[in-house]
């Protein structure tokens, strides 16, 4: 863990103007004179793969910008079971519901290895209040979380076990490379899609078999989008 202080903010090991996701993390709208009025560091972290980063109802310490990685939200359910409710990938702010409440109101878990910065509440709290510029970005975050929530729910929770996986397949297309998309462990998806691990493997054999769909690694984790149209179907 490698501490952010004034100082370095701008300069160095952790140089914001050379961030490569500079244009979407919270603090990208920053200026030099915002830095300056922080009174407490921003934390550089990483996390191995399956690490909580926090759990549902601690206490919130900060938030979290995700930098590189994705990141699962997890909620557990009256008969104790575990919903993943949203992937979080960089760019994402992870924890904002503690802005409201203190708490965080689901468990925060690395999908793979993850870089994020940790920023302290305190340090959300006082520039929110002095910087414009923070608290737009703030109002935009959350308002992109909150839509971000909603689509995940309507197009994912609904439909055949083919229209949810296929939704997943176009959900988590490569931003820079949209004919590219990502999966993750069967048993994250049959948690998140609400479908059984033997039926997402199924769905994936199968839009592959239809030509929809191409494994380019062993681990079946990441796909090539041949045919669009099959999926959208």
């Amino acid at each position: 863990m490698i501490p952010i202080r004034i100082e370095s903010a701008w300069k160095g090991i952790s140089d914001c103007r050379s961030c490569g996701i500079r244009d979407m993390v919270l603090f990208a709208d920053l200026n030099e004179q915002d830095f300056s009025e922080m009174h407490s560091p921003i934390d550089d972290m990483v996390f191995q793969s399956d690490s909580v980063l926090y759990t549902e109802g601690q206490t919130a310490q900060g938030l979290y910008t995700l930098r590189k990685g994705t990141v699962k939200l997890v909620r557990s359910t009256v008969d104790g079971r575990e919903r993943i409710v949203r992937v979080l990938r960089p760019g994402d702010v992870i924890g904002l519901e503690s802005l409201g409440t203190g708490r965080y109101d689901c468990e925060a878990v690395a999908m793979v290895d993850i870089s994020v910065c940790r920023i302290p509440l305190s340090v959300i709290t006082q520039l929110s209040g002095t910087s414009p510029r923070l608290h737009l970005r703030l109002m935009q975050k959350w308002q992109q979380a909150l839509k971000d929530a909603d689509d995940w729910l309507a197009e994912l929770n609904f439909g055949t076990a083919r229209q949810r996986v296929a939704g997943l397949a176009l959900k988590m297309r490569d931003p820079d490379r949209p004919q590219f998309t990502s999966f993750f462990a069967r048993d994250d998806m049959g948690a998140m899609l609400d479908l059984k691990l033997e039926t997402v493997s199924r769905e994936i054999s199968g839009l592959v078999r239809d030509g929809a769909l191409k494994a380019c690694d062993k681990q079946g984790r990441r796909y090539e989008i041949l045919d669009e149209k099959i999926l959208t179907a």
